[in-house]
């Protein structure tokens, strides 16, 4: 029997012509729990597969964001990080992607001024410029740490 599924099911239903795509990541990698390195490492290589393509499915979409989290699950079970400020995160982002303060502030479209006040540790970040961050270097929101 071929791998397309019935209009009738809940996949179908969900996800309608992607549901075929939709089970072929799940035949690439289960969504389950990551227990060792290797399975770290096949899932790693799923998730930037995804990542790299100009446009996703809401059946890729979701897929990725199930296997996100199941790979941040054992992540901070195996490499727990030590807390880091968003100063110091914004920093790393922009060391690792050859950034400017002002490369930042015109991508982001957040004041030169406030990008530099966060680096010098003197502003904290609220919501909406995490929002603008996260998208500019296209991160999850939940790198930075949003204190009120």
């Amino acid at each position: 029997m071929p791998a397309t599924l019935s209009q009738k099911t809940p996949l179908a239903k969900l996800y309608g012509r992607d549901s075929d795509r939709y089970l072929e990541l799940l035949a690439k990698f289960p969504l389950r729990p990551i227990r060792t390195e290797d399975e770290l490492d096949a899932a790693t290589v799923v998730i930037h597969e995804l990542i790299d393509q100009d446009t996703r499915t809401t059946a890729e979409d979701d897929y990725l964001g199930v296997l996100s989290d199941l790979v941040e699950q054992y992540e901070e079970v195996h490499y727990p990080m030590e807390e880091v400020t968003d100063a110091e995160m914004l920093a790393y982002l922009m060391e690792i992607q050859g950034r400017t303060q002002t490369d930042v502030a015109r991508g982001a479209k957040i004041a030169a001024s406030t990008v530099s006040e966060v680096l010098s540790g003197k502003r904290k970040l609220n919501r909406a410029q995490i929002g603008k961050l996260a998208r500019y270097f296209h991160v999850g929101p939940g790198v930075f740490t949003f204190d009120g």
